[in-house]
């Protein structure tokens, strides 16, 4: 049985705290021996989703194997600062790497010290942050968005091609990413500027730029993420939400992941409510919480999604990345955790200035009275 501690968000009349816990143990029941949380049993395990799952299972009380998630960052992480985009049971797949993926522990050890306040655990795994933030902060293109990967090179090694375009939904989470680490660098006392200027160039890039960024409007989380990511906020954000809801919100369903599909996904659809509690707009986003419970399984898992001319589940698997938007969102929500913010921001370092601009526009460190 899960254990529910004092702590444990719950959404009234949605989920309850025991609810939570046991989707947390969920997604500990997938995890493998050497800590790693794959999408699903024998699927592939990512950084970023990997996690994700571990600071959805720190939220549900599952303390003992966040850390070993943790852990598994460590032992994983490569020499120029980042991870393999996909491996499989302890072996690399796909030795490439991706920058908003090996960006994201910074987020997941300032949720841990919000939760936990253990200076130790930070310092531990201080060094590994600012190796993959240094390595995707080396990415930087001129109009401020960060490449989007790094093939492997021909014997499997990192630090092949660089595919030089941007992503918008992985910039956004560098953003979010690169405020974690600032916060953690003030927390430690070890200043690290080059991530505040690039965090400044990558906010301007995000909320004036969005034309530089490869085109993949047809999915959802090119809507959503400038919001999540904390870039763009308050008037601008309501109105890029207002810009697409009729296109990709299902009424009593949830939200597509691509547009011309007739499939809504849970952590779509929670990512989205996570983004609309950062705006304020809590009534959406309680009824959108509600809407996707539709996933919810046995033992507090969750479908991945649903084809809804079919009704049917689809793909017939569970996700744990799945489960921890769930988790996640239902802390936001339930302002239940000390790290239920984490989306909404208020903990992370204050937004960064925009100077040393490459991409022609005025820098706030050109601007009249400015030395």
């Amino acid at each position: 049985m899960p254990e529910v501690g004092p702590d444990t968000p719950a959404v009234p009349g949605i989920l309850s705290a025991f609810d939570v816990a046991a989707t947390a143990a969920s997604i500990a029941a997938m995890q493998e021996p050497d800590g790693a949380v794959p999408w699903t049993t024998g699927e592939h395990t990512d950084v970023w989703n990997h996690v994700e799952g571990a600071m959805a299972m720190l939220v549900g009380g599952e303390v003992e194997a966040a850390e070993r998630a943790y852990e598994w960052c460590l032992a994983t992480q490569r020499e120029d600062g980042s991870w393999p985009m996909k491996i499989v049971a302890g072996s690399v797949e796909d030795a490439s790497s991706e920058t908003n993926m090996c960006a994201y522990l910074a987020v997941g050890i300032w949720h841990h010290w919000l939760i936990r306040r253990e200076v130790k655990f930070v310092r531990r795994f201080w060094p590994a942050i600012c190796k993959a933030l240094d390595y995707v902060v080396s990415m930087q293109l001129p109009f401020g968005g960060i490449a989007w990967s790094q093939e492997a090179q021909a014997d499997g090694t990192p630090g092949g091609k660089v595919n030089a375009e941007a992503l918008l939904a992985g910039s956004s989470s560098i953003y979010q990413a690169l405020r974690a680490g600032v916060a953690l660098a003030d927390l430690l006392d070890d200043p690290q500027p080059d991530w505040e200027l690039a965090g400044g160039r990558l906010g301007h890039a995000l909320r004036h730029h969005r034309d530089l960024f490869l085109d993949k409007a047809q999915f959802s989380m090119d809507w959503y993420y400038p919001i999540l990511g904390g870039a763009v906020r308050g008037e601008a954000g309501m109105e890029m939400i207002a810009e697409r809801w009729d296109t990709f919100v299902e009424d009593g369903l949830g939200i597509r992941c691509v547009s011309e599909n007739p499939w809504v996904t849970g952590a779509e659809t929670c990512e989205l409510v996570m983004a609309l509690d950062a705006l304020g707009d809590r009534d959406r986003a309680l009824q959108l919480f509600a809407d996707m419970q539709h996933l919810r399984d046995e033992g507090g898992r969750y479908w991945t999604g649903y084809v809804f001319p079919d009704k049917v589940n689809w793909p017939p698997e569970h996700t744990t990345y799945t489960a921890a938007a769930v988790i996640l969102a239902a802390d936001a929500l339930a302002h239940g955790t000390a790290g239920s913010d984490i989306m909404r921001g208020t903990s992370l370092a204050a937004h960064f200035e925009e100077i040393g601009l490459e991409c022609g526009c005025a820098s706030a460190d050109a601007l009249p009275g400015r030395s």
